[in-house]
């Protein structure tokens, strides 16, 4: 149990607290979940920093920390979609979460051939664009809950400037979410391409194994 899989166990532990604070329509808990994620998002960047610096990297760890990964982004984007005043729709968060798995089991059979794969530039930015979806998305979630908090915050829809953008709060959610699933399916169909061969050989494999 390393330092780097203690954080990585951690960033797993604070997966439900993150959803349950952020399904109460309340400032003070939105923010709680905010905080949360922030929080969680930064043990995934420390966690591979000590394992690579401390030379501790293990299998368990390389299992986990992109699995938990996942989990993360999964259960925000289906948070999201439970919470009508965000606009977001579900099937864009199916086709997300389907590309995860489907890289998941990639990866998976990848290993099992001895073959790595290693993180795409594609991937990484992939990344960093759900976390950072998720961050402003959260942050008008608190924008949401604190103008029925305090409705003196609450922009004046009497005039162009306000009314704008109460509907840019409104719109901003969907076109996130949806900018995150095109990246995700590029970043899906480079990992794919880049590893069409060992697919064909696992397709051709099995095919004569059907025929013997």
């Amino acid at each position: 149990m390393t330092a780097a899989n203690k954080l990585t166990l951690l960033r797993l532990a604070l997966v439900p607290g993150f959803m349950v604070f952020m399904f109460f329509d309340h400032f003070w808990t939105r923010v709680a979940s905010l905080i949360i994620f922030i929080a969680a998002s930064l043990t995934d960047w420390y966690d591979g920093k000590i394992a690579r610096e401390t030379g501790t990297v293990t299998v368990i760890g390389t299992f986990l920390d992109p699995l938990v990964d996942k989990m993360l982004i999964a259960a925000a984007l289906v948070g999201f979609v439970e919470l009508p005043e965000l606009h977001i729709r579900a099937w864009m968060v199916v086709l997300i979460i389907s590309r995860e798995f489907l890289i998941t089991g990639l990866r998976s059979l990848a290993a099992s051939r001895g073959v790595m794969m290693a993180a795409e530039g594609a991937g990484k930015y992939k990344m960093v664009s759900q976390i950072t979806a998720i961050i402003i998305i959260l942050i008008i979630l608190i924008l949401n809950a604190g103008f029925e908090k305090w409705p003196q915050m609450a922009p004046d829809s009497s005039g162009g400037g306000p009314l704008i953008f109460l509907e840019v709060l409104e719109r901003t959610p969907f076109w996130l979410v949806f900018w995150v699933l095109i990246l995700t399916i590029v970043s899906g169909y480079l990992y794919i391409r880049k590893y069409s061969d060992l697919l064909k050989r696992e397709f051709s494999m099995l095919n004569m194994a059907k025929a013997s």
